[in-house]
């Protein structure tokens, strides 16, 4: 039987079988997938359900029963792994938003390296429906979103040097679905 973790509707059915409990976390999951659906048109039309679906699982990885290394994109792409989600949902959940930073200040890159990360309009658009949702479902621009989290995290701490070093990366997959956004149809 082929998976449905990688429809909108059996994301949306995961996330909400794990995510409620966390409050804000559940709100800024459905608008980063309400989010995605807005900037599904800057990718290849075939892959515009995959990327709403990566949008409702990016964070299930801080669900408390799912929580094994505190690190919520691995942890997140582990469980869909036991759940024989599609390969590519299960990296582009562990490489969401540089996750590849936060894993280098959390000595995590051994862990990460078995997911492939990608570098495509669909990683871009996933980087820009959140990091243009604030913690509790709040429409941001990217400099806000980035000051949001820098304000919430203490200075040092892994997150705010993640986000810090990411942020020229993280800026420019923005920039990149907004120019895809705009660009005229083909």
């Amino acid at each position: 039987m082929p998976s449905l973790l990688d429809t909108p509707v059996g994301a949306a059915e995961l996330a909400e079988s794990l995510l409620p409990p966390l409050g804000n976390r559940w709100l800024h999951t459905q608008a980063v997938a309400e989010r995605a659906r807005e900037a599904a048109p800057a990718v290849p039309e075939g892959e515009r359900d995959l990327l709403v679906a990566a949008a409702w699982l990016h964070d299930i990885g801080y669900a408390p029963e799912l929580r094994q290394t505190g690190f919520h994109p691995l942890d997140g792409a582990r469980h869909l792994e036991t759940l024989d989600a599609p390969r590519r949902l299960v990296c582009l959940v562990a490489h969401h938003s540089g996750a590849v930073y936060e894993a280098e200040q959390r000595g995590l890159v051994e862990e990460l390296k078995p997911y492939e990360r990608e570098d495509t309009a669909i990683l871009d658009a996933l980087i820009f429906a959140d990091m243009t949702t604030g913690p509790a479902g709040e429409r941001f621009d990217f400099d806000r979103r980035m000051d949001e989290i820098l304000v919430r995290y203490e200075p040092g701490s892994e997150v705010h040097n993640a986000i810090s070093n990411a942020r020229p990366y993280l800026g420019a997959a923005v920039q990149r679905t907004l120019d895809r956004l705009s660009a005229p149809a083909e």
